[in-house]
């Protein structure tokens, strides 16, 4: 093993002791674009040398290093001279008001969708009604209290529930005026029920409108949407909930569709090379992309499907005449088959055979 040299020990250990205490002073050739809104720098200096690049790894990880901290250095110092204030108060931490941003950056996705408004926000936009903020309680002069101004135990009580109910003009004085009251408070509330679960359709596009109640006889293509519409019906759309067996990984979609991929902005330069040259062949080549087997197929089994469901409804309607025929045949039915029926059931004459009209030798 060959000794260590105690100054090599000490070079090595002043040189690393240096770097981190470098200076914050950077010299540029060209000063760098700022963007501080996107806490963004642009170096327009050319970068260092090919041949350095093209070196040992190590070497090249060092020169990017110390690149990106001289430009971050500069980023910093630019932060510094912002106008600056504590956050939460004296003892908050510093932090600076950034400048609206120059460059506007590409999104990888596209935007949300805003929510489409209810029925209500529609109604009180065209008539200009403008929300109040109330108070979650009031004074209740009954009880000396204060309660809720909605729901249960509110203030002023149940009108259904109370002891004594106040007849209106014009009404029937032997009309039960509770039973009245129960009956509306239940409409209104069927009603706002309704009016939920509309606006609950209407904002879920894709959702299915009518309501899936279970019954004994559900195929696979019913219990697979069920299953659907529980796992999306979360705050996460089914992203954080155990899956099933044989359900995929990707969660599904609130449509019910394919959920669109979308390819990120710095990926895989092999494969969208691969994609560009499949899309050229594609184009270049003679063969048509349009698989003529399977577009055929297809047509000949929507033929035959078309003329199986004209042969059973010629078939049906067959059947429909045969029927009314036969209900409108005489001799089954009136008073010339009642009377033919009486005829038979009478009793022949003893001896047999003859009737009445044979002569006697």
């Amino acid at each position: 093993m060959a000794a260590v040299r105690v100054e090599a020990v000490l070079a090595a250990a002043e040189e690393q002791e240096a770097e981190k205490r470098r200076s914050i002073a950077v010299e540029k050739e060209l000063e760098l674009e700022f963007d501080l809104g996107n806490l963004l720098a642009l170096d327009r200096n050319p970068p260092p040398s090919a041949a350095a690049l093209r070196g040992a790894a190590p070497r090249r990880e060092a020169l990017l290093r110390a690149l990106a901290r001289d430009n971050t250095q500069l980023l910093v110092c630019r932060l510094w001279e912002l106008p600056a204030e504590r956050a939460g108060g004296a003892g908050g931490p510093l932090v600076a008001r950034l400048p609206e941003p120059a460059f506007r950056l590409p999104r990888e996705k596209p935007p949300p969708r805003p929510r489409p408004p209810t029925r209500w926000e529609q109604f009180a936009r065209l008539k200009g009604i403008r929300r109040r903020r109330k108070s979650s309680l009031v004074w209740d002069e009954q009880a000396k209290e204060w309660r809720r101004r909605w729901g249960y135990r509110r203030a002023g009580g149940d009108p259904s529930r109370a002891w004594v109910a106040e007849v209106p003009a014009g009404a029937d004085p032997a009309e039960d005026q509770f039973a009245r009251l129960r009956r509306e408070k239940r409409e209104r509330v069927a009603r706002n029920e309704l009016n939920r679960l509309r606006n609950l359709a209407r904002a879920q596009r894709g959702a299915p409108a009518l309501p899936m109640h279970p019954t004994g006889h559900q195929d696979r293509a019913e219990l697979r949407r069920a299953a659907r519409v529980a796992r999306v019906s979360t705050a996460s759309l089914g992203r954080f909930q155990p899956r099933l067996p044989r359900e995929p990984a990707e969660p599904p979609s609130r449509s019910g569709g394919k959920k669109r991929r979308f390819e990120p902005l710095l990926g895989d330069l092999a494969a969208e090379r691969g994609r560009q040259l499949e899309l050229l062949r594609d184009m270049g080549s003679k063969k048509p992309v349009l698989d003529i087997t399977r577009a055929v197929n297809k047509q000949m089994r929507q033929e035959e499907a078309e003329a199986a469901a004209a042969h059973r409804g010629k078939k049906q309607a067959q059947r429909g005449k045969r029927g009314r025929r036969q209900h409108q045949r005489p001799g089954r039915g009136g008073k010339g088959g009642a009377a033919r029926r009486q005829q038979q059931r009478q009793p022949r004459p003893a001896g047999g055979g003859g009737g009445a009209g044979r002569r006697k030798k």
